[in-house]
């Protein structure tokens, strides 16, 4: 099958090639990938991996084997995939347990964007606590999880401040969102805040921090900054506005379930109620314009690159194995 696999020698540090067809283990569904997505951090990971290698968290597509233990959906269902490689190819194996199972009407670019970009931010907001009536900021809100963060906060009764380094293209964007108040860093609003969705780390990590009031709670998701997280003396002292503050992280594959969630997050997509992080769309064989973008950060959120398969369109039949 093909693959967008890494490759050093090219500027772009991938391109597609043949690998092996993966042979599903029990507990696993084979799916015919119709679209898989990438941002900065994708491809900045992606290039430290040794050549051959295919990278991809996130695809979406039908299932054409179903798994052998009886687990998981029949073959010809639309799902959406999560695992921490592999998802860059025209068919992926993935656990029943990191799937989730959308609308057959569903876009199929649209859901490769959820498994990490809107699972992070429902999971971060879930971790935060209850949100409504209390003030959530989001930075890196032009981002794939900062536009869902912003979103789902808003969802859940938050009054949202998105923080970007770019507000004047995009603050009438994130406003129509749900967000509040729209700012170029942390330091800017006088807070205090209950939560923070953290996706960008170093100085504004401790910006943010700096304004949680009490039993406030800062998600770290992400380190896409130059610069390291540096405290100032007495940043970490606690007051009777700042008592019981903290800073937590999460991984998405720990064990916990996640076909619910994803499977919600796809119905809330397909219904129109989220609106998906889709900055650049097109065929994988133009995926060199979306990583040349991504690593020149002039795109901001989620890139959809669309897998074109050789078989007729909407087939379902699985390949032979290589």
């Amino acid at each position: 099958m093909r693959a967008l696999m890494v490759d050093h020698a090219l500027d772009t540090g991938l391109r597609v090639g043949e690998v092996e067809t993966p042979r599903p283990g029990p507990s696993q569904v084979l799916v015919k990938v119709g679209a898989f997505s990438l941002n900065y951090g994708d491809v900045v990971t992606a290039r430290e991996l040794p050549d051959g290698a295919v990278p991809g968290w996130e695809a979406a597509g039908h299932v054409v084997e179903a798994a052998h233990d009886g687990s998981g959906p029949s073959v010809g269902t639309p799902v959406v995939t999560l695992d921490e490689a592999n998802g860059w190819a025209e068919y992926r194996a993935v656990d029943t347990a990191t799937l989730g199972v959308v609308p057959p009407s569903a876009d199929l670019g649209a859901m490769s964007t959820i498994p990490v970009a809107a699972n992070s931010a429902l999971r971060a907001l879930r971790r935060i606590g209850p949100i409504l009536g209390r003030t959530v900021m989001v930075t890196g809100a032009t981002g794939g999880v900062g536009r869902y963060a912003v979103q789902l906060a808003r969802m859940g009764g938050a009054a949202v401040v998105a923080v970007t380094s770019s507000p004047g293209p995009y603050a009438d964007e994130l406003r129509s969102l749900g967000a509040a108040e729209v700012v170029s860093r942390p330091s800017e609003y006088a807070g205090p805040v209950y939560g923070v969705v953290e996706c960008v780390g170093g100085q504004l990590l401790v910006e943010a921090f700096d304004l949680l009031q009490r039993d406030g709670v800062l998600v770290a998701l992400g380190h896409v900054a130059p610069e390291p997280e540096s405290f100032p003396p007495g940043a970490l002292i606690a007051g009777p506005t700042r008592h019981n503050r903290s800073i937590v992280t999460f991984h998405q594959l720990d064990g916990a379930p996640l076909s619910p969630d994803l499977s919600w997050l796809g119905e809330q997509v397909t219904q129109g109620a989220l609106t998906p992080s889709v900055a650049w769309r097109g065929s994988w064989h133009r995926v060199d314009e979306a990583v040349g973008r991504l690593l020149t950060r002039t795109l901001h959120g989620k890139a959809v690159v669309e897998v074109r398969h050789p078989e007729a369109e909407g087939s379902v039949r699985p390949p032979s194995a290589v």
